[in-house]
């Protein structure tokens, strides 16, 4: 047999083909339509059961457990050891889709890996990356191998057989989720020194581990097929190596050219999964065909390819926000569709066999990986407090990991399958443990910042204007006319207060939290940012940590500083913008917008949280309403929600509406809790 086992039946019959031609032998006709009709058949059935399992998966995050885990488990039960959704047959047929999955994996992996970003940790990341990525290899390759008569498929093994599991195993275990640790960073919005050395460690390790990937698995194949490790095969390694290199930089070539190319962002998308997956067919069709005329394997690292193409994009173009947008939005399409397969080809009968051996080595790996953190945090000068949970970020693993496994799986078919099981079982194992320790590292070092929780509202809407100028006093003026309690907070020691007698304006030399405390910031509503963009946005983070104010807003002075403030949830007025889009709701609809700036007389509109247990469960139908008053928008828990007259409020609600001034003065009474 002349051809892998790694190609999937339609692609292994056209490289044949290609391949015969070439080396001028003759060929058959191995095309058949109908195996592409198979084909589509089976990736429609399987679209379909993805877009299930999505669905499912998301029942799992509402008992805490990751999403990886809900998709594993729905494509176990999809796959043939119960509902037979997706037979065996059809995971061996839709290998390709982990082709495509492998490449994204490496593209994501190393896109996050931006050396300017860990300049700062250096040291550090240095010391822990050694201790993780040697320490944890060596002593859980080596623990492996001692509990090999306890793992059923390495019983029989000889020793070379045995060695060469227990690297490609210890390999395994050191890959980490950068996904995952950066999804745990966003939720609690960490920022500090412990957090930049994670996630620096986390992306230089899985970068790194692909690369010792690929010298283990060609390492791991001379042992199992007795190959003697010469001079040869040091050669062999290393222009393997240096070829995959080359191709990685031809690939970050043609990664820059679909980037620059002024053509839609559905376009470049697909013309990067077809580049990640056109490596791997590329990779197959370089083996098999040195195969055919020289009589000799020859290995190209389709993974290392992809990853040194997207580290040359991240760090040596000017692409690299696009890249990893491209990436991001793809992401959990590319995800999905990987852990469901990966889920369907488990074998539960060999997971039940070796549930015991996987916890097992889940607590190897654990302490494999205390020691490397303890030893690469030793080396760093850390503090004694930040050595005892070093090794906390390290222990979730998803992509990487599981895409090694299956890497393993279709070189050697006779036991790989129970080697990824049994590894994917550690995996999951890994996932549903680590997040949570992660998290609660973050909060021991006290990185965390997270929105305080607000006072709650005690019948008085006050608001504080941070900036003194024409805007901010008028805007003062404005809102005390409609009830409001107002403060004006100015660093200007200029301020005459007397010219504004009617005002409450406040003098500090710097917005801090005791400030905020003098003021009794924690009692407003409302607060305005119009400072300097950014000293808005310090004071907004200090607000948003300390306060929890939900309802800011801030008039922001350059475009480039938006995002940072949508992500604190602040709402942004862009001078620059705003008039035109005014005028434009003017033009489309003029009363309604009339209406909605209070310029119709003795109308108004008005936001009420619902405090009156009397409304707690009451549907909107039932309410009893002013005939003028009219309901705009319900928002609940900081979500705007659809509403219609079955909707019923809870309490924290808060109600949009508008009317004439009286009948709004009714409704602040009936919605209050007095």
């Amino acid at each position: 047999m002349f051809f892998s086992k790694n190609l999937f039946p339609i692609y292994k019959m056209r490289i044949k083909f290609i391949i015969f031609q070439i080396s001028g032998k003759k060929t058959e006709n191995y095309y058949c339509m109908a195996d592409y009709q198979q084909l589509i058949l089976l990736f429609a059935g399987f679209v379909v059961v993805t877009i299930s399992a999505n669905h499912l998966a998301q029942y799992f995050k509402k008992i805490k457990l990751p999403l990886i885990t809900g998709l594993l488990i729905t494509g176990m039960i999809c796959g043939p050891f119960v509902l037979n959704l997706i037979p065996t047959t059809s995971t061996l047929d839709l290998r390709f889709i982990n082709d495509i999955a492998l490449a994204f994996i490496a593209f994501a992996a190393s896109a996050e890996l931006y050396l300017k970003d860990m300049r700062n940790e250096l040291k550090s990341i240095k010391w822990m990356t050694f201790g993780q990525l040697v320490i944890t290899f060596l002593l859980s390759g080596i623990a492996v191998y001692f509990l090999a008569d306890f793992i059923p498929f390495m019983q029989d093994m000889d020793t070379a057989r045995r060695i060469a599991v227990s690297i490609l195993m210890g390999t395994i275990f050191v890959a980490r989720s950068p996904a995952s640790a950066i999804a745990i960073i966003n939720e609690v919005r960490a920022r500090g020194p412990f957090t930049q050395t994670t996630l620096g460690v986390t992306v230089l390790k899985d970068f790194l581990v692909i690369i010792l990937f690929a010298i283990c698995i060609n390492f791991s194949d001379a042992l199992i097929k007795g190959q003697p490790l010469d001079i040869g095969f040091i050669l062999k390694l290393f222009s393997e190596l240096a070829i995959s290199f080359l191709l990685g930089l031809l690939v970050g070539k043609f990664l820059y050219y679909i980037l620059y190319f002024r053509i839609h962002k559905i376009a470049k998308t697909v013309y990067i999964i077809a580049l990640g997956y056109s490596v791997y067919l590329f990779g197959y069709l370089l083996k098999d065909w040195v195969f055919v005329q020289f009589g000799k394997e020859f290995h190209i690292e389709p993974l290392l390819i992809c990853i040194i193409g997207s580290f040359w994009v991240s760090n040596y173009t000017r692409f690299r926000y696009e890249f990893i947008k491209i990436l991001d939005d793809i992401g959990p399409t590319i995800y999905i569709a990987f852990f469901t397969l990966a889920g369907a080809s488990l074998s539960l009968d060999i997971l039940y066999k070796v549930g015991l051996v996987a916890i097992a080595l889940f607590v190897i790996r654990l302490i494999t990986i205390m020691i490397g953190a303890y030893i690469g945090s030793t080396l760093a000068g850390d503090p004694p407090e930040i050595k005892r949970i070093s090794w906390m970020p390290y222990v979730t693993q998803a992509g990487v990991g599981m895409g090694l496994a299956t890497i393993v799986e279709k070189m050697y078919p006779e036991w790989g399958t129970s080697f990824a099981t049994l590894v994917i079982g550690v995996i999951v194992i890994n996932q549903i443990v680590g997040p949570p320790l992660f998290k609660w590292a973050i909060y021991k070092v006290k990185e965390n910042h997270n929105r305080a929780d607000s006072q709650e509202f005690d019948g008085v809407q006050d608001a504080i204007i941070f900036g003194m100028e024409s805007q901010s006093v008028a805007l003062a003026r404005q809102l005390n006319e409609h009830g409001w309690v107002t403060k004006i907070v100015t660093i200007n020691k200029d301020v005459n207060t007397e010219e504004y007698s009617d005002l409450s304006i406040h003098y500090t030399e710097e917005i801090t939290i005791d400030t905020l405390n003098e003021i009794e910031a924690y009692k407003s509503e409302s607060m305005v940012f119009m400072l300097p963009d950014e000293e808005s946005l310090r004071v907004c983070q200090l607000v948003y940590e300390t306060i929890g104010t939900q309802n800011m807003v801030v008039r922001l002075n350059s475009h480039y500083n938006m995002k940072k403030f949508i992500d604190l949830g602040v709402l942004v007025v862009n001078p620059s913008t705003a008039i035109v889009g005014l005028l434009d709701h003017f033009v489309r609809s003029p009363q309604a917008t009339s209406l909605l700036l209070g310029m119709e007389k003795d109308q108004d509109t008005i936001d009420l949280e619902v405090l009156s247990p009397n409304l707690f469960g009451l549907a909107l139908r039932d309410l009893r309403l002013p005939s003028d008053i009219i309901i705009l928008s319900i928002k609940r828990k900081g979500q705007m929600i659809i509403s219609h007259g079955y909707t019923r409020l809870r309490r924290g609600d808060w109600v949009t509406m508008v009317g004439s001034n009286e009948s709004l003065d009714k409704m602040s009474l009936m919605f209050s809790n007095i």
